[in-house]
């Protein structure tokens, strides 16, 4: 590769090494200093799915990862604590999902019993007994 065509590959891999600030961060200049440039980066960030990082090399990553979570290893001891290790981290997000769930639900039911609590007690000041003319 020659020095001209180098230079827009080690651009590229040093943003990619900064993150996505760095690129939102080069099209912003690019629009400042002269603004096909950064017409162009913009184009590159949206098509080149830049912006919303979800670009190739990440969904492979991600595909291999969560292949090698559940292949088998060849060593049986590790793939029998591994395979119980998972459940048990199932069963305690379970359990967690279930205390949430049950802790939401205690405090709309206290703030519901507030809400008819106040109701009443503003219905009943109110409603004052009327006391007869004489």
């Amino acid at each position: 590769m020659t020095a001209i065509t180098a230079w827009p590959n080690r651009a590229e891999n040093w943003l990619d090494d900064k993150g996505k600030g760095a690129w939102i961060a080069a099209m912003v200049l690019g629009f400042i200093f002269f603004w096909p440039v950064g017409l162009a980066l913009l184009a590159y960030m949206i098509w080149g799915k830049r912006m919303f990082g979800k670009n190739c090399n990440s969904r492979t990553r991600n595909h291999r990862a969560a292949w090698a979570m559940h292949a088998p290893s060849g060593n049986s001891v590790f793939d029998a604590y591994k395979a119980e290790t998972l459940k048990r981290l199932e069963d305690e997000q379970e359990a967690f999902s279930d205390f949430l769930r049950r802790l939401r639900e205690a405090k709309d039911k206290s703030e519901f019993d507030q809400f008819m609590a106040d109701r009443e007690r503003q219905r009943a000041s109110e409603v004052r007994p009327v006391e007869p003319a004489e």
